[in-house]
């Protein structure tokens, strides 16, 4: 009895396709429980470098052609507690941040974000803004510098990724 000269070749791809399948199989249900821990450790050392319930509060990011706005604002417009902590906390790293002082972020995600060493380094070339809003507060970032900018989008978008807020990761 003679083999079909495609046979074998048709049983090794049948094989990788089962075994790449199970690994992809394997990865996913390995990767949303990884996936979970990671953001209940952002939450926490959120809440512990931010001072404020992670749960409570929306973050959202925005990329502008000069930089981009960070807004953190309590859920429920009466929770005064919030909202004041909130507004410390902008304006807090708002001097930080113009001094070069990353400490807040790097704590809550567990690494430097993106951008950062840049930020660092142009930090005479960045301005920060705090602005109080009804509801918590807004940090503008700029710059007129296109690497500085560009350092900037970097740090915006990994906190929209961090954060998983669903914001555009294009500039407005």
């Amino acid at each position: 009895m003679r083999r079909n000269p495609f046979s074998r070749w048709l049983v090794l791809l049948a094989c990788g396709m089962l075994l790449g399948t199970a690994h992809l199989f394997a990865t996913q249900s390995n990767s949303a429980p990884q996936h979970d821990h990671h953001m209940a450790e952002v939450k926490e050392h959120g809440a512990d470098a931010m001072g404020f319930d992670q749960d409570k509060t929306a973050h959202h990011f925005f990329l502008s052609k000069d930089g981009g706005v960070l807004t953190v604002q309590a859920k429920d417009p009466k929770d005064a507690v919030s909202i004041s902590r909130i507004q410390h906390h902008l304006a807090l790293q708002a001097g930080n941040f113009s001094r070069g002082d990353f400490g807040a972020p790097e704590h809550t995600h567990g690494q430097v974000p993106p951008g950062v060493p840049t930020m660092q380094k142009m930090k005479d070339k960045i301005r920060y803004q705090f602005r109080k809003s009804p509801q918590g507060g807004k940090l503008r970032i700029s710059s007129s510098n296109s690497s500085a900018v560009e350092a900037v989008h970097q740090f915006l978008k990994f906190q929209i990724q961090e954060h998983q807020t669903g914001d555009p990761t294009h500039r407005e």
